[in-house]
């Protein structure tokens, strides 16, 4: 199964929304520290979202910014490219 990240930046808020799937009433949500959102699904445990807040704050910061998330990152090709 092929599944996709979109990041959105939110000037106003200063939060970057990572998401698989847009966020729904239904997920839960789990402070994961450093000021990150997990939302969660309730079947699966699975995060589909993650919410960075402050992001422009973090970009001044010397320290490496980290999510502690696994990923398996992959490029997708078109097929007959």
């Amino acid at each position: 199964m092929e599944t996709r990240l979109t990041f959105r930046y939110d000037r106003e808020a200063d939060i970057l929304h990572i998401d698989k799937c847009p966020p729904y009433a239904a997920q839960e949500s789990e402070e994961l520290g450093d000021e990150v959102i997990a939302r969660i699904n309730p079947s699966t445990d699975e995060v589909e979202n993650l919410e960075v807040l402050f992001f422009s704050t973090r970009l001044l910061r010397n320290e490496l910014f980290e999510l502690p998330v696994t990923a398996d990152l992959r490029v997708v090709r078109e097929r007959g490219a």
